[in-house]
């Protein structure tokens, strides 16, 4: 069964469910395991890539390229 076929028989079961227990259970498993993956490629970036990051900072300050915290709040409150 290739990894569409999967999905879609999983999704199809999961729909099915009666139980709040067995889907917070996969809903834990689900968050997990994308954490460990994400963790387990998670790399340090190089002092090249940390000082490119901090000049492009500091450029960005520079040429008025920045957004106040509390603008930025205000605009995720109307993301919902």
């Amino acid at each position: 069964m290739d990894l569409e076929a999967r999905k879609i028989n999983f999704v199809q079961e999961f729909l099915r469910l009666e139980s709040e227990e067995i889907i917070g259970d996969l809903e834990k498993i689900l968050i997990k395991t994308k954490t460990d993956l994400y963790e387990k490629n998670l790399r340090p970036m190089s002092i090249e890539q940390f000082n490119a990051e901090i000049e492009q900072s500091m450029n960005d300050s520079k040429n008025g390229r920045l957004i106040k915290a509390s603008d930025l709040k205000e605009k995720i409150k109307k993301w919902s």
